[in-house]
């Protein structure tokens, strides 16, 4: 297999931009991926999925379809169902807005576009898992450190949806980010309202965090 040079990891001070110019300058680099390093990214990723031992007793696990050259979990979802692994997509929810609830995800499942363009099957049609219910959940970033502080798209869906795995950690499914490697950065500030993640997974490395390491 041919391999590629990704671009080198930027590596700002955490006061030299902010949030939004790092956000814009971390999406320009995952967009600038070729088709064949894209390819080989999402390869290695679905690699150290199948491998990571916070992953071997997941059987419903909660997946995103990649848009906006973000790290694509397609082939791990493929080799998955291979396996006997349920996926499920993010939905935005119409009735409490700000969060988001899971709905099955498999062949030919009917899928529209919402507000932001990105594909979700319909909710009033599909049945949907709440949260609490995956044993897993494999979200996009845009970046991440390796202290656990990430930088997402600044709508908060996840932080909302997820926030009750603050006070009881024991109904919490393991939430890993994924993103490409160059898209880690040397120090994120952690926000208060940010739910701890157990780990990053790119196409290079797994990092696990904190206390739920043991995962």
């Amino acid at each position: 297999m041919t391999q590629f040079q990704s671009p080198k990891p930027f590596d700002p001070h955490p006061n030299s931009l902010s949030r939004s110019k790092l956000r814009r300058h971390l999406r320009q680099q995952r967009r600038s991926l070729s088709f064949e390093q894209q390819q080989q990214a999402a390869e290695n990723l679905a690699r150290n999925l199948l491998k990571h031992p916070g992953l071997h007793r997941a059987r419903h696990i909660g997946i995103y379809l990649a848009n906006d050259g973000e790290i694509d979990p397609a082939l791990y979802i493929d080799l998955g169902r291979r396996k006997g692994l349920h996926f499920y997509l993010p939905i935005l929810h119409p009735i409490y807005p700000g969060k988001l609830v899971f709905s099955p995800y498999y062949e030919g499942v009917e899928l529209t576009a919402n507000r932001f363009g990105i594909p979700e099957p319909s909710f009033p049609k599909s049945r949907q898992r709440p949260a609490w219910a995956l044993d897993a959940v494999l979200f996009p970033l845009v970046g991440f450190d390796d202290s656990g502080g990430r930088l997402g798209m600044g709508g908060g869906f996840y932080d909302r949806t997820f926030a009750f795995s603050r006070l009881r950690p024991g109904l919490s499914p393991k939430l890993i980010g994924l993103a490409h490697q160059l898209q880690k950065v040397e120090k994120l500030p952690i926000e208060p309202w940010d739910v701890p993640l157990h780990g990053v997974v790119t196409d290079q490395q797994c990092y696990r965090f904190g206390p739920r390491s043991a995962v």
